[in-house]
């Protein structure tokens, strides 16, 4: 079991430093944009948006498998403030989490920001997967947004479902990619 529960936890770790190495080439060409300068303001924007979502972890049971699905994401960024309140749904072709999410959002460049966020997964059918594990859990979050055009935003981020699934004390790792119509 202790060894089971390091090959797990080690796993995790390789998977985090993989997330970690990708959200730093994806912000690193916004960062290398800005003037030196110039504090960036980021973006306000408000959206609504889908895209894919992949699980990269398992819990070690039987169905905890690493899963694939697709997204639904939104913000409403809160006037005046660096936080925004935001909403997931992760699923899979079994059910779906769904997660309420406050996130404190740093400006990269006038039209993109980095953010950081909590919350929690509800999931509709414990024990059944989805791309953030198979049971309710604390939620963490970081990502990056950007304004491609007057209203197409693109958004991609990682979750760390914290204890997300049933027996086990794994935490879950996704991925999410997807485009938003802004509003």
């Amino acid at each position: 079991m202790k060894s089971k529960t390091l090959t797990i936890m080690k796993s995790l770790f390789q998977q985090s430093v993989k997330i970690a190495a990708l959200s730093a080439l994806l912000i690193a060409p916004l960062l290398s944009a800005q003037t030196a300068s110039a504090r960036p303001s980021g973006t306000k924007a408000s959206y609504l948006g889908a895209g894919v979502s992949t699980g990269l972890t398992n819990g070690g049971q039987s169905g905890d498998a690493a899963t694939f699905g697709g997204n639904i994401q939104g913000r409403l960024a809160i006037p005046n403030t660096p936080v925004s309140a935001r909403g997931a749904i992760l699923c899979s072709d079994e059910t779906s989490a769904i997660m309420p999410i406050i996130s404190y959002d740093i400006p990269v460049t006038n039209k993109a920001n980095a953010y950081l966020g909590a919350g929690y997964s509800f999931v509709e059918a414990n024990g059944k997967p989805t791309p953030l594990g198979n049971k309710n859990s604390v939620v963490l979050t970081t990502g990056l947004e950007t304004e491609v055009t007057k209203n197409i935003m693109f958004y991609t981020d990682a979750k760390l479902g914290i204890k997300a699934y049933e027996n086990s004390p794994a935490s879950a790792v996704s991925f999410q990619a997807g485009a938003a119509y802004r509003f």
